[in-house]
């Protein structure tokens, strides 16, 4: 007898939850079936991302913001996106271990996911396990990215609220400055601020977000926390400003312009991915790729012409199958 792991997860099975996550980490079909029967029970959860430098102290500040969460009542999730072995594709750190403490509360559901050579700071998969954490009922999930710098802004794509993690001493000042990070920030966090260097850090931070405010017209201004994440210090803070944010995007409609948004993004991301892989396999099967990529090395043929021919195939090839189908049904 088939196990039916969508009711389970529905019930609240974390094994279930778990066996569905590593399909959909590898791709196996059998997880596509379970997602369409969880897709219509999603929605409901609270995404916060938590982004920044290596070294900015995400781990345990993550830990601590899920305990503050707790003592609210409510059930959380955690994705922690690390780097992947080069030789199993696994994660390396493993954040489960540094959260030992977290993972024996029922209510707390903690997994740790590798990059597999996925850029911008999150694994391929996490939207989809955001939607599987959704069905199993937590309440708020938190996406701790593996922290590439500059460029991990992928995660706004997934996250409700996204706190930006700055420390002292690791040349944030100047990075804050850039306008990657500024513009993904909805709360930003100085973590370590007992280390010397926090409040010139800090007021860097505050002068950006005023020069920001002055050039173009913000409905949210971000909020800079303080926070000693080892000691607990300034995480209440902390949840009451995404807290803030939360009741901003609900009270604007910008929570479901947002989601909207990312709906129709996460939706031709899924279309762009199965049309890639269909087109894909018909070149290799009928060796139209091998022999392209000869064509293209000796130069007797350039990439673009090559893409529009293959495109207007493909087009032209689907108008004739449609066609087809509609002379069957007549």
């Amino acid at each position: 007898m088939a196990v039916d792991y969508a009711t389970l997860i529905l019930e609240g099975s974390h094994r279930a939850a778990a066996r569905l996550i590593s399909w959909l980490e590898d791709e196996d079909p059998r997880a596509y079936e379970c997602m369409r029967e969880l897709y219509p029970h999603t929605g409901r959860a609270y995404v916060v991302g938590i982004t920044g430098s290596p070294g900015a102290g995400k781990s345990t500040l993550t830990n601590g913001l899920a305990r503050v969460i707790r003592k609210n009542g409510l059930k959380v999730g955690i994705i922690a996106v690390d780097p992947s072995s080069p030789f199993t594709g696994g994660a390396l750190l493993g954040d489960r271990v540094r959260m030992s403490e977290l993972a024996v509360d029922p209510d707390i559901y903690i997994r740790s996911m590798a990059t597999r050579g996925f850029l911008g700071g999150m694994a391929k998969a996490a939207a989809e396990v955001v939607k599987v954490l959704d069905a199993l009922g937590q309440d708020v999930i938190l996406i701790e990215t593996v922290g590439v710098g500059q460029d991990e802004v992928d995660i706004i794509g997934v996250a409700d609220t996204t706190c930006v993690v700055l420390v002292p001493g690791l040349g944030d000042a100047i990075q804050s400055l850039k306008a990657g990070i500024m513009e993904i920030a909805d709360v930003f966090v100085i973590n370590k601020a007992d280390r010397q260097g926090a409040d010139m850090l800090c007021a860097e931070v505050c002068v950006r977000i005023e020069m920001d405010a002055h050039l173009r017209e913000r409905g949210w201004l971000a909020p800079v926390d303080r926070t000693v994440a080892v000691e607990g210090t300034g995480l209440d803070q902390m949840w009451q400003s995404i807290e803030a944010h939360r009741k901003y995007l609900l009270d604007s409609g910008k929570f479901s312009e947002n989601r909207r948004e990312r709906v129709s993004r996460e939706a031709l991301r899924m279309i762009h991915g199965e049309l890639f892989r269909v087109v894909r396999e018909q070149l290799e099967q009928n060796g139209r790729l091998d022999a392209a990529v000869e064509e293209l090395v000796n130069k007797r043929l350039d990439p673009y012409t090559l893409m529009r021919d293959i495109v207007t195939e493909w087009l032209s090839s689907s108008q004739g199958k449609r066609r087809q189908d509609e002379d069957t049904k007549s």
